[in-house]
């Protein structure tokens, strides 16, 4: 049976260190996808189902006056939640997960270790919510901000000293931009900065930015743990005691916390995760490159073709480039009427479900941008983004060929 482990205490509750028994069986330790199924809590001894239950109550009847269990009222702590909280947690190799009400309920909870004074460095290159909460949010609780164009190339011996955090997307979103994570986290500790990755691209399936250096991993749990486009959620994944412990008391104050019904789907989406990227990523390797060979494409950014400039970057530091890539149309077709011609592909923000998707950054999930910084960027009004399901992959390819044709001008 798995025996959680205690560190402490915070707020009155235990602090329960999530990478337990469960992780090894016979001497061996278990292989993720093993793990993604059988992993979680198991002290479900009495009924023994097959799946966690869901635990709908708000409250938890405790036994006398002082003496309170693990679970006294779900905002804190419910079980299907910590269920799923001790899932990634395990996957990530980690000792605490935290799961949220959305992605951007995880971000926020890492940036809520902030303060007044504080300065975070973040790549131009991220997600359109996170970029409206640095640029909207940091401005109303007196907390600055840098944007770094190329992490890599990075010098920080420029960096003030009241820089608290390095936030980084890797590879980014919608551009695909590799940034070496253990070499940016090396440099920011030496400032004694945190550094922050945003893994959802990834998952840690294919990256595990804490084993890179990282302090503090966040997710969409929407995308592609969830896997199904039909819930909403986040998760923090940390190592550190102390971390834990400040965003922990967040968590439960702030009450952004992901519903017991949410827990329990995404706890069944990450049964399926493994064999879902798989698909996904062998879909989009022969998608990419039938791209690149395509006439009407002028560029495709993504990070598993070798012309990419951080295709050696993504071997070494994943064990795959993901199933998501962007690229544009050279000025012979026109992008609006490629999208309105697909038909097996659905145009629609979000990523990571079974289902292949197409977004236009410029107006969709990027329109929080300024037109400058796009530019600047290179978040162009001819550059599509592609998250890749998995249906056939020659279905997939023939109406991209399809679309094309009506495409062009």
């Amino acid at each position: 049976m798995h025996e959680d482990k205690v560190f402490g205490q915070a707020g009155g509750g235990k602090i329960i260190a999530f990478l337990g028994s469960i992780a090894e069986w016979g001497g061996n330790t278990m292989k993720y996808a093993s793990l993604a199924i059988h992993g979680g809590r198991h002290d479900n001894t009495e009924i023994k189902g097959v799946n966690y239950p869901l635990y709908l109550s708000s409250t938890f009847v405790q036994d006398s006056i002082g003496d309170y269990g693990e679970f006294v009222y779900s905002r804190s702590n419910n079980p299907t939640r910590n269920n799923v909280e001790q899932l990634i947690a395990q996957l990530e190799e980690a000792k605490y997960s935290l799961a949220m009400a959305s992605g951007m309920g995880a971000t926020a909870l890492a940036f809520s270790l902030l303060k007044p004074g504080d300065k975070v460095l973040v790549n131009s290159n991220v997600y359109g919510g996170t970029w409206n909460y640095v640029s909207r949010v940091f401005e109303e609780r007196g907390i600055s901000y840098e944007v770094v164009t190329d992490f890599n190339n990075y010098n920080f011996d420029l960096a003030t000293d009241d820089t608290r955090m390095v936030f980084l997307e890797t590879p980014s979103n919608p551009l695909l931009y590799v940034t070496d994570i253990e070499a940016v986290c090396k440099k920011a500790h030496e400032k004694g900065m945190l550094c922050v990755v945003d893994n959802t691209f990834m998952t840690s399936y294919l990256q595990k930015p804490l084993k890179l250096g990282a302090d503090i991993v966040v997710y969409s749990a929407t995308k592609y743990y969830a896997g199904h486009s039909d819930i909403i959620a986040g998760a923090v994944v940390v190592d550190d005691d102390e971390l834990y412990t400040s965003l922990k008391f967040h968590q439960k104050i702030l009450g952004a916390i992901l519903s017991p019904f949410d827990s329990f789907l995404l706890a069944r989406g990450i049964k399926t995760l493994p064999v879902r990227m798989d698909r996904s990523q062998e879909n989009t390797q022969k998608i990419v490159e039938y791209l690149e060979k395509h006439e009407a494409v002028k560029k495709v950014y993504y990070p598993g073709l070798e012309s990419n400039e951080g295709y050696e970057l993504q071997k070494r530091q994943a064990t795959g480039s993901g199933a998501c890539f962007s690229f544009t149309m050279n000025e012979n077709y026109d992008s609006v009427a490629f999208c309105n011609a697909l038909e097996i592909y659905d145009l629609a923000v979000s990523l990571g479900g079974v289902e292949s998707l197409v977004c236009h950054p410029v107006s969709m999930t990027h329109e929080s941008y300024s037109k400058d910084l796009q530019d600047e960027i290179g978040i162009t009004d001819d550059l599509l983004r592609v998250a890749v399901g998995i249906e056939d992959v020659d279905d997939l390819i023939e109406d991209f060929e399809r679309a094309f044709k009506k495409a062009r001008k």
